[in-house]
């Protein structure tokens, strides 16, 4: 094992992992704490159908891994052409649209299956020198926590975790439809749950991504019911816009809260990703705040005066700085958006309703919506 490290990186997840390429891109010296099984060059058979994570990518996320030449291939990337997002309390109701081709750009987003990203993201740290996998945290200048939400050396680091809980959890699978998805991605909002569809598989696939936030009772209620009783209950909610649904791998489910850490960074330590902030999934944000935290610390880093340490407390300050005020700005918008849809009175349905329709024809705001949403 190296005697000396820069910087050492707790949790190998594609924030961990995107760190650390980037800071050995700078000629740093990184431990990432790993487990060795976690960096298998592919998944394992029994991986594919139960590790169903699938997260959009917008284009500033697809630049920084394009970058570090980890991008995955297009049957593990595929692009949203169009977003449909329905109130279901509006009857009839035509969805808010957005597209891509509004923006003149190739896609609105990317919808990347994370076991595929982890694959290239390990393939290309097996080639980089500079970093080496240890089991457990080593001694280094700089200390650089990943580990999610629950993260245990963030409280070792004595950094208290606000957490208001949403009474729900979202339940994350894989469909297989009876049509192509066409790029299309659909989200249906109906009386606090929302269900969302994600294109994946490819362009011209017909496989699905499923993120459905639930209540809690509900959601244990679904994950109890056979594949074709839970694909019923799954029609139910959406119609028949994505086409017949046929469900294709394991179910997965976890709570869902939004949390941040009082302090991200302090002498010698920073936090970065799900272990300094957790937002609700509906605006499919939360790994392009991840990415671009790891990407302003990698620039901190970078421009620091020669005679600052890595861990300086004053330096590791510029960082929480250029990342705390976005970051509280996407919470307040999905918190806010998960307030308004929660309403169940018809008043508040018909004003929501309301502004849904009036947003769609608002012509310069929702295009300025479209392109920060799509990181551009």
């Amino acid at each position: 094992m190296s005697q000396h490290f820069d910087v050492c990186i707790r949790g190998d997840g594609v924030v961990g992992r995107t760190l650390a390429l980037l800071l050995a891109r700078e000629r740093l010296r990184v431990a990432l704490v790993a487990k060795p099984s976690s960096l298998e060059t592919a998944p394992t058979a029994a991986a594919s159908t139960s590790d169903v994570r699938a997260y959009a990518l917008n284009s500033a996320s697809k630049n920084l891994l394009e970058s570090l030449r980890t991008w995955p291939d297009e049957a593990a990337a595929t692009p949203v052409l169009e977003m449909q997002v329905w109130d279901a309390d509006g009857a009839g109701s035509e969805p808010l649209t957005f597209k891509a081709q509004s923006l003149a750009q190739p896609a609105l987003a990317w919808i990347v299956d994370v076991p595929a990203l982890e694959q290239q993201l390990g393939q290309a740290m097996r080639y980089q020198g500079l970093i080496e996998v240890v089991q457990a945290p080593v001694k280094a200048a700089l200390q650089v926590v990943c580990e999610g939400k629950h993260s245990s050396s963030r409280q070792a680091f004595g950094v208290s975790w606000t957490s208001k809980p949403y009474g729900q959890k979202a339940i994350a699978a894989r469909l297989h439809s009876d049509r192509p998805h066409q790029g299309v991605a659909r989200q249906w909002f109906d009386s606090g749950e929302i269900l969302a569809l994600l294109p994946i598989s490819g362009a011209s696939g017909n496989a699905l991504a499923l993120v459905w936030s639930v209540s809690t009772a509900r959601a244990e209620a679904l994950e109890k019911l056979s594949p074709d009783d839970f694909c019923a209950a799954l029609q139910a909610a959406c119609g028949d816009q994505p086409g017949r649904l046929t469900l294709i791998s394991e179910r997965s489910s976890w709570p869902l809260t939004l949390a941040s850490a009082n302090h991200w960074v302090g002498p010698g330590w920073a936090l970065a990703g799900d272990a300094a902030h957790a937002v609700h999934p509906l605006a499919g944000q939360g790994l392009n705040l991840g990415l671009a935290d790891v990407l302003a610390l990698s620039e901190v880093i970078k421009q620091r005066e020669y005679w600052r340490s890595l861990g300086d407390e004053r330096l590791l300050r510029r960082y929480e700085r250029a990342r705390r005020a976005d970051v509280a700005a996407m919470s307040r918008v999905t918190d806010g958006l998960h307030g308004l849809f929660s309403q169940t009175d018809a008043r508040w349905q018909a004003l929501r309703h309301w502004g849904m329709k009036s947003f769609a024809h608002s012509g310069p705001l929702k295009a300025w919506l479209t392109r920060r949403a799509a990181g551009l």
